[in-house]
């Protein structure tokens, strides 16, 4: 079997140099990623599709359905035919082994490019009436069936669909600009950073950290996965500014109901600073009209006025409910609901409509170097790197296994999925099976006097969970990690 990758149609619309470029893009970026998943692949460009042969379908076709500028893909079984009845004996062949359509209503569908003695509306009619007569408890049902038979006919050779996957869309990463998202940790902020990313953006990311260490870890968490999700093709920068001092110049200098405002165009200023640094000439907020007061269009106005900078809002016309739909989609629900609202914390009660020169007055008793002190001493990593660097600070004291004693315990903290399709098998070794995003509430319902060792495919959201459950008090853990896997 090989695997067809459909393009975006916005790429196939583009002219022919434009249209190779975003191809030639598509390809390096699918290179990069398979390189970093140690999957070895041969890729067939064609004008149309691509061709890709492997040897681990499986993991190549859930790496594909996250990576921009991909409509949907095929895994196909391919073969020559020299007569209808080749074609009939092959379909039939293929559903018998590969597709499973006993007891279902049915459809066939057929796309043919080339000069042959019959159409396409011939096949799907003579080929259903054919499996009908071979399948047991089938009928076929050309308005709404359960299952569709796909067949691609080009010249003398055919293509039996066994599965469809769909893509992310959009375009490929590169073949837009760099962008700065002002990452918060918040459903908002990683939404709209995954939007951008979508539409062909290499986003980096600006965390101002105005809670805890906490914060931090959280936010380097949603950070680090809509990297490896979505934009590992390419290497990002993770930028992150202590404004604890900016926070005490606000409260003490501002009034309260202009604090909001304020701290959101010190943020602005800020990003915009580093965004010049790397000539970025765009940043990306989570903002949406009017969902609290300090993001009403006045106020929005009146923030991006601090910069010359472009400010994107993919989010602006969303509601609350539409965005935690979308978050839940891509998966980052499960980190952002666990990050508090601390913009919100620090001002509750700003004005829904103020003026630039009500603002440019409450703004003449702030200390600037603060802010330029806050910027200058900015912490940035390559957000592969998230993992190691967080290990280096804080995690020096929980010990990290290879070899495991009969008493040790396992949690195997992957998701449902992952530890179906790569079960983890240990001699004499307990496993208990609690995902990472269930952690938190279930680890503290643990019995306290056993020592848990947690674990998962490479090592990085069993560092993270490990420091989160340390800075919560929780000294019974250790990270499992081996030097090779016992499956």
């Amino acid at each position: 079997m090989k695997i067809i990758i459909k393009f975006s149609p916005e790429i196939t619309i583009k002219s022919r140099s434009v249209r190779i470029f975003f191809i030639k893009i598509l390809v390096v970026n699918i290179k990069a990623i398979f390189k970093k998943n140690k999957e070895s692949t041969l890729i067939i460009r064609h004008w149309d599709y691509l061709e890709i042969r492997s040897n681990n379908n499986q993991k190549i076709c859930t790496i594909l359905m996250n990576i921009p500028g991909i409509h949907h893909f095929l895994l196909v079984k391919e073969s020559v035919f020299t007569s209808l009845e080749d074609i009939y004996k092959n379909v039939i062949l293929s559903l018998n082994h590969d597709i499973k359509l006993s007891g279902k209503d049915f459809c066939v569908r057929v796309k043919r490019h080339g000069t042959h003695n019959f159409t396409s509306q011939e096949i799907e009619h003579d080929l259903g009436k054919k499996l009908c007569q071979n399948i047991n408890n089938i009928k076929v049902n050309l308005i709404k069936p359960e299952k569709i038979v796909y067949l691609e006919i080009k010249n003398n050779k055919l293509f039996i669909v066994i599965e469809r996957f769909e893509g992310l869309g959009g375009l490929p990463i590169g073949t837009q600009q760099e962008l700065i998202s002002l990452i918060s940790g918040g459903f908002d902020s990683a939404v709209a950073s995954y939007m951008l990313i979508r539409r062909g953006c290499k986003v980096h990311y600006c965390f101002f950290n105005l809670g805890t260490p906490i914060h931090t870890i959280e936010v380097s968490k949603i950070v680090y996965y809509l990297w490896n999700k979505f934009s590992s093709s390419h290497k990002i920068k993770f930028i992150s500014i202590d404004f604890s001092e900016v926070i005490k110049e606000i409260i003490s200098k501002i009034k309260d109901n202009q604090i909001g405002i304020v701290l959101k165009r010190m943020m602005i200023r800020s990003a915009s600073l580093v965004a010049d640094r790397w000539k970025i000439t765009a940043l990306i907020t989570g903002e949406v009209l009017g969902q609290v007061s300090s993001q009403t269009l006045t106020n929005l106005t009146l923030i991006d006025n601090v910069s010359n900078h472009t400010i994107f809002r993919p989010l602006i016309s969303y509601d609350k409910e539409k965005i935690i739909n979308l978050a839940r989609k891509i998966g980052t629900e499960i980190f952002s609901k666990s990050v508090p609202e601390y913009c919100g914390t620090i001002s509750q009660k700003s004005a829904a409509k103020t003026t630039k020169k009500r603002i440019e007055l409450e703004e003449n008793n702030f200390d600037f170097t603060i802010l330029d002190r806050a910027v200058s001493q900015s912490y940035i990593i390559d957000v592969q790197n998230i993992p190691d660097q967080m290990i280096n600070q804080h995690l020096f004291e929980i010990e990290t296994k290879k070899i495991l004693n009969s008493n040790d315990i396992i949690l195997d903290i992957r998701t449902e999925t992952e530890q179906k399709n790569n079960p983890l098998y240990l001699t004499n070794i307990e496993i208990k099976k609690i995902p990472f995003y269930k952690l938190i509430d279930q680890f503290s319902k643990l019995d306290p006097n056993k020592v848990y060792a947690l674990y998962c495919d490479h090592g990085i959201m069993s560092r993270l969970q490990a420091l989160y459950l340390y800075q919560q008090g929780f000294r019974n853990i250790k990270i499992y990690r081996p030097t090779t896997l016992l499956r």
